[in-house]
């Protein structure tokens, strides 16, 4: 770690934002993204292969999420979760039921902020502050993938993370399940644009956790058809993990 990096987790330290073990761990070496993920933000993963990975957000509430876990348990499917800091700190049970169903964890900033509203220090700070609510929820080491909030990415700030040691993982589509019935979503639409993204290396972008607070996550509920529809497709689920192991 350089010296102004240091200096940054020296100050955080001195906030109290973030816990010693979460700063010691943010300092080791941990794994990295290998160079074909990183100079740019992901929206398809680097093969040919007719293989998607199915992704989630976590910023709301945990409603949905037993029945995703319980489905992908069912189809023995490997997802990888995006939980905030805040969501981690609020709800630390749900994060470690993602892990503990043996899924990876991604981080998705600490309180949800457009990053290119942010300078290079807050930036830090934000992703180093969820890192360490992530690693004291969950008790497993997270992935080295960051999703912007809003899917909102500059040049710079996909350098900043990267930086930080991240993979800068947006999506080739979002299913729109989070706008719920409210927001003229159904399940068959869901599935349909699940659908539409398909493609060698697609990643899906659905949510657990109900924006509208009223518990109704369309994406828990279209799951079994959208993996249905993946396999009709002749297209198999990746495990994020994979990409790690990936030749520089």
């Amino acid at each position: 770690m350089d010296v102004g990096r240091r200096a940054a987790m020296a100050a955080l330290l001195a906030a109290g934002l973030v816990p010693a073990a979460g700063a010691a761990a943010a300092a080791a070496a941990g794994p990295r993204p290998p160079a074909s993920l990183l100079g740019q933000e992901i929206r398809r993963l680097p093969t040919s292969r007719r293989v998607v990975a199915l992704t989630f957000n976590a910023a709301w509430d945990e409603s949905g999420l037993d029945t995703v876990l319980t489905e992908l348990r069912r189809r023995r499917a490997a997802a990888t979760f995006f939980p905030t800091g805040l969501f981690a700190k609020a709800r630390p049970a749900a994060v470690r039921a993602m892990a503990a169903a043996g899924h990876g964890l991604g981080n998705h900033s600490h309180s949800h902020p457009y990053f290119d509203d942010l300078g290079t220090a807050e930036r830090e700070r934000e992703v180093r502050t969820a890192d360490a609510a992530i690693r004291a929820a969950s008790g497993a080491e997270p992935l080295p993938f960051f999703r912007f909030p809003y899917s909102s990415t500059t040049e710079d700030a996909v350098a900043d993370v990267n930086g930080l040691g991240y993979a800068a993982i947006e999506f080739t589509d979002d299913t729109n399940g989070y706008l719920g019935p409210a927001g003229g979503m159904t399940v068959d639409k869901v599935v349909r644009r699940a659908v539409r993204a398909l493609g060698p290396g697609a990643i899906l972008q659905m949510h657990v956790g109900s924006s509208a607070g009223d518990g109704v996550v369309l994406d828990a509920q279209a799951l079994p058809r959208i993996v249905d529809a993946l396999l009709e497709e002749e297209y198999a689920v990746v495990d994020l993990r994979e990409f790690l192991a990936a030749a520089p």
